[in-house]
Formats: structure tokens, sequence, C-alpha cells
């Protein structure tokens, strides 16, 4: 590292110590860990199965389709 970079990182360290040692002037024994400040609640909905596009309702409007499925163009040069 440049002499600069070293210099760069000793203030950010030094910000990150002070931060810890803050956090830790606050820590009790009493209050336990947590994850979250909050509690977590579960906020999804139930499932409920709804009729859904067929496959040739799907692929109506692709530009390129091939065996039931969407068709795209190659990225990685791998063998079909």
């Amino acid at each position: 590292m440049t002499d600069q970079e070293l210099a760069h990182l000793s203030t950010e360290m030094d910000v990150i110590l002070n931060a810890v040692a803050r956090v830790q002037e606050v820590a009790t024994t009493d209050i336990p860990p947590t994850s979250h400040p909050l509690p977590l609640r579960n906020v999804t909905r139930p499932d409920v199965v709804v009729p859904s596009l067929t496959p040739e309702q799907a692929l109506s409007g692709a530009p390129a389709k091939e065996d039931g499925r969407f068709r795209v163009p190659q990225i990685l040069g791998e063998e079909a």
C-alpha cells in the first residue's frame, strides 16, 4: 500500500474503533443481543390458487420460441 492509502485507512480505522468503543459503553449485560431493533413479523399473504396463462398464451408474444420455451440469444458461448 502507498503511504497515502495507509494514511487514509488509518483515519477510517480510527473512526471505526471509536464507534465500536461507543457501542461498548452502552452495551450492558441486562439487555439481550438482537439482530433487529424491532420484532419481526410475517407480512406475507396466504397462497391462493388462481387461473394463470397456458404455455401457449405465455409464449404468444415471444419473438422466438422453441420446444415450448422462450428462445433467447446464446450469451456464454456454450454449445447448445
